[in-house]
């Protein structure tokens, strides 16, 4: 076994991603639809939705689905999905809580009503894609999260009795058990979480646009919201081409800045990075064992997360969470060539038998984090704007629950949802620049000292947990 994970790029590594497209996969494909006209002139509407991502698209589809005659606008500032939910590794996981290790850190007296509603989600979520046709090659197969060194195998062995205790279907696999699954030197053993679906992210978000709009639903691409303000019916929503009086506004824009600016100190936009290999051979898969196509995830503070698609290609990614000063999101960032070959070399000591395959694509985004790692709610404006963000690298399920919630509170309902502490209360906000980016890379240097330090956390990274400050992807 590998005695730890590379910390440099290494020669074979810069081979396998140098010929990749920069480009994310899910994104690059002929079947991704023109892009749909822009919003100009004066109109009006019911709901208008920011943000044509997971967030926007379910709260489209569940409003006009609610209620048929109310007259909905999703405006889109580039092409739907091409934000976090094209760039994302297509992990759909009933957790509404960023996992069940910060559910029991942050929310443990409502856990069991939250756990409850998250396997509703993901129940839900399937459901919809078959009512609606979408092929968003959608598989159940669970995930498994991955000991590599002997001290991550306490840990998970402590959260899957958690899980058991309440209710969870988590199994602890050893070592021999969890190699029946997947051949690597890298694996110890491993946990097993039966609520997670591997899906298409692009795929699912193009879906749901056509059904959003055969209910109805008018969506604008190209279409950038540059402000909001009070107007006599309600919200004015100004665009770079027009404007739209709204009666009612769900913000759903993700790692972007935020239209109100008091929800900025909440967030802050984390880079992960990720290729995509070319399709395995029979031979290849065969030699690394993948037979059950689960999601797979490792357990250091710095953590991979890869999967197989539906032609068989690896998508790997994660590791080191980026920040750069000011919050910036620029497009630029979304390429990281050193970050591509350590990730392509990680590929290669998790399953060293590949050595010599290529990847094709290679890609980075921005995520909407927050000191909770998990989504926050805001109601502003007189109860007429509607905000969701801050979902922390778990989104693609999260969104669905947190667009209906977002929903429930514009409409003024009394919900389970909205009765939920995770609801009412917010994060921590992160402080002003230059306190921001220092603090952040003061954590991320931390967090790699922990993983050295077979995962004991010092001073800084205990002091930010009595605060309930965090940091992740």
């Amino acid at each position: 076994m590998s005695a730890s994970w590379a910390t440099e790029p290494t020669d074979r590594g810069v081979a396998m991603v140098a010929g990749a497209a920069p480009e994310s996969y899910w994104l690059d494909r002929p079947e991704r639809p023109k892009p749909r006209a822009r919003h100009t002139g004066s109109a009006a509407a019911d709901l208008v939705i920011v943000g044509g991502g997971f967030t926007g698209l379910w709260a489209a589809l569940h409003a006009a689905e609610e209620n048929p005659n109310r007259s909905i606008v999703v405006l889109e500032g580039d092409r739907i999905a091409e934000g976090a939910t094209g760039r994302n590794g297509g992990f759909c996981a009933a957790s509404l809580t960023h996992g069940l290790g910060n559910g029991l850190d942050r929310y443990a007296d409502e856990l069991p009503e939250l756990l409850r509603m998250g396997t509703e989600t993901l129940d839900a979520i399937c459901a919809t894609a078959k009512k609606y046709g979408i092929d968003a090659d959608i598989e159940r197969t669970g995930e498994l999260d991955i000991a590599n060194f002997d001290w991550q195998v306490d840990d998970l062995h402590e959260l899957g009795e958690e899980g058991r205790r309440l209710s969870q279907p988590m199994d602890y696999l050893d070592s021999a058990a969890v190699q029946s699954r997947i051949t690597s030197p890298m694996a110890r053993g491993a946990l097993f979480d039966p609520d997670v679906a591997m899906i298409d992210p692009a795929r699912l978000a193009w879906g749901l646009a056509d059904a959003a709009e055969s209910l109805g639903v008018r969506i604008h691409e190209n279409t950038k919201a540059l402000s909001i303000e009070k107007s006599d019916k309600g919200v004015r929503v100004k665009t770079g081409y027009g404007t739209i009086e709204a009666a009612k506004v769900l913000l759903a824009t993700s790692a972007s800045k935020s239209l109100r600016r008091k929800l900025r100190h909440w967030i802050v936009p984390v880079w992960d990075y990720v290729i995509m290999t070319e399709p395995l051979s029979a031979s290849q898969l065969a030699a690394i064992g993948w037979s059950g196509r689960e999601g797979l995830a490792d357990s250091g503070n710095r953590f991979h997360y890869f999967r197989l698609t539906a032609d068989d290609r690896i998508l790997f990614g994660g590791w080191d969470a980026h920040y750069f000063y000011g919050s910036d999101t620029d497009p630029r960032r979304t390429q990281h060539p050193e970050e591509f070959a350590l990730l392509a070399e990680h590929l290669l000591q998790m399953f060293p038998t590949l050595e010599g395959i290529r990847a094709t694509h290679a890609w980075g985004g921005s995520i909407d984090t927050c000191s909770r790692f998990s989504a926050f709610w805001d109601l502003g404006m007189n109860g007429r704007v509607a905000s969701v963000a801050g979902f922390t690298g778990l989104g693609v399920g999260a969104s669905h629950f947190g667009a209906r919630t977002a929903l429930d509170l514009l409409d003024g309902k009394d919900t389970e949802r909205t009765r939920l502490k995770m609801v009412r209360t917010k994060p921590l906000p992160f402080p002003p620049e230059p306190l921001k980016s220092i603090g952040i890379n003061i954590t991320r240097a931390q967090f790699a000292r922990a993983d050295r330090n077979e995962g004991r956390r010092g001073l800084w990274l205990k002091g930010m947990d009595a605060l309930g400050l965090g940091f992740d992807s």
